[in-house]
Formats: structure tokens, sequence, C-alpha cells
């Protein structure tokens, strides 16, 4: 049974802007990753971190 159209019961985004489809992969070093994911909101505090890094570029003009 489909759903109908503007229903209550929906997903709800959790942010204000949409990310983006396509996702950034990097490689780490072995046991990095089982460790990362140990951390409570690993997700959100790295997607803040890479906002922080991009926003300390020096402007090229």
């Amino acid at each position: 049974m489909p759903f109908q159209k503007n229903h209550r019961l929906g997903a709800k985004p959790l942010h204000d802007k949409p990310f983006d489809r396509t996702p950034v992969c990097f490689n780490v070093r072995v046991g990095v990753r089982e460790k990362l994911k140990a951390v409570p909101d690993w997700k959100e505090r790295l997607r803040e971190f890479v906002d922080q890094l991009i926003s300390d570029l020096p402007k090229n003009e």
C-alpha cells in the first residue's frame, strides 16, 4: 500500500540544508574505522570539522 501525499507519518529532515547525494570518501589507517565508529555522534562532528577546515582556508583573490 503506497503512502498518500502529504501524509503525517513521513520522515522529517534533521538538518536545515540537505546533504549532497555524492559521499566524500577517503582512506584511513588500519584500526581507525572501528575507533571512529565508537565516538558518539561521529558523523555530525566530522561534518562540523570539515566545515571548519574549509572556512580556515585563506581566500585566494
